[in-house]
């Protein structure tokens, strides 16, 4: 194993995730009006319901299916599936899925490039952070295509052993799990963890900042119709009289006339 596989896959994950860790408790600390998705569907709401809803679906089920696939040990899952049928089965449904986020994520940067409004409130980093995301989903998408060519689940057991491995902290072990995998599987990777790095300086951040406390709130009525209200309204108060002022007597000054001299006879 190289230096520079270690590394690259060895060191340089928990790297990212400090950046990543330190990053965010800064900028939520500092500039917490910053942290937010910037949506700009009151500017346009064309074609946005569209992209947006299958880039998330697509999304979420992608990192469900890449947390689950990578943490779970094979002797967990050998007791109902093997290694080769799990494999199948992560080629298929993130295909599926990977697809459809493809399309949301493409009909997303068309709008940002393409809609004047939208495009005059974006900044750089609203902008690469949408191809860095197109990069990587592509990227995962030709993995699947370079796992036809070993089905028996054995590169997915590599990688899933230089994940756990980190997790463990042990990154030498994990550098050497994933050095025999092609080229393929490990820009895929190293695109991941580099969003890791560039997820406290981007719109990123909402990932993290669900509003799941919305379901534990209490209703809030505001307004009831064919309901006429219980207690008779209060009577309005009087508006805001200003005070008559009174006018101040004029105070005599030496040499000037402080009232009209009568005309002489």
């Amino acid at each position: 194993m190289s230096d520079f596989n270690f590394l690259l896959f060895g060191a340089y994950p928990y790297i990212a995730l400090a950046i990543c860790l330190i990053g965010s408790w800064a900028r939520f600390d500092l500039s917490q009006y910053s942290w937010k998705a910037g949506s700009s569907q009151m500017l346009s709401n064309t074609r946005m319901r569209l992209a947006s809803n299958l880039f998330h679906i697509g999304i979420i089920f992608i990192l469900c299916g890449h947390f689950v696939g990578l943490l779970m040990p094979e002797a967990l899952y050998h007791h109902f599936i093997s290694s080769g049928a799990k494999q199948l089965l992560a080629m298929v449904s993130g295909g599926f899925f990977g697809i459809l986020c493809l399309i949301g994520l493409v009909l997303l940067i068309h709008r940002r490039l393409t809609d004047a409004r939208v495009r005059a409130t974006s900044n750089g980093s609203d902008v690469m952070i949408l191809f860095v995301l197109l990069a990587q989903l592509v990227l995962g998408l030709l993995t699947i295509v370079a796992s036809t060519g070993h089905m028996d689940g054995s590169v997915m057991v590599l990688l899933g052993t230089w994940a756990q491995s980190l997790v463990t902290l042990q990154p030498v072990a994990a550098a050497e799990a994933i050095a025999s995998v092609s080229l393929i599987y490990k820009l895929h990777v190293l695109l991941g963890v580099t969003l890791f790095v560039l997820f406290p300086f981007t719109r990123l951040v909402h990932i993290v900042s669900a509003p799941v406390w919305y379901l534990g709130r209490r209703y809030q009525i505001v307004r009831q119709k064919g309901v006429k209200p219980a207690v008779p309204r209060a009577q309005r108060p009087r508006g805001y009289e200003a005070p008559v002022r009174e006018t101040a007597a004029p105070v005599a000054v030496p040499g000037y006339a402080t009232a009209k001299s009568e005309s002489p006879v």
